[in-house]
């Protein structure tokens, strides 16, 4: 599994596709949830777990699934939880779902990648 972080508009997507290879990819804000498990790549994820937790879900018993099913999955996810506290419960209670999510996937990936201006940072293993 490899697990690619960090701001809005970093090149993450693009990382994902041009050095490691991704071809299909699925949104994670918008994609049906039967079409995630077929890509190579998640992107959006925050964007996914907000869905799940809007419907009732359960956003950390579906990212154990997932890592468990498709430990060679790409997952791309924006860093959320810097800045200001949302005043509002549910979008405080999404920042601390998406943050557990992500401590998961990073645990279970081979390697993180932190995008900051179109360059990547290494936080764990090696590039290929």
């Amino acid at each position: 599994m490899i697990f690619i972080t960090g701001g809005e508009a970093q090149g993450k997507r693009s990382f994902a596709a041009d050095v490691l290879g991704a071809v299909t990819f699925a949104d994670g804000g918008d994609c049906r949830l039967q079409e995630l498990p077929s890509a190579d790549c998640i992107t959006n994820y925050h964007l996914l777990v907000k869905r799940i937790t809007e419907n009732g879900g359960d956003p950390m018993a579906y990212t154990e699934r997932l890592c468990n099913e498709r430990p060679d999955i790409i997952v791309i996810m924006n860093e959320i939880g810097c800045g200001i506290v949302p005043i509002e419960k549910n979008e405080r209670k999404w920042r601390e779902d998406t943050g557990r999510c992500g401590c998961m996937i990073a645990g279970k990936s081979g390697l993180v990648i932190r995008m900051v201006c179109g360059l990547p940072a290494v936080i764990k293993g090696e590039l290929p």
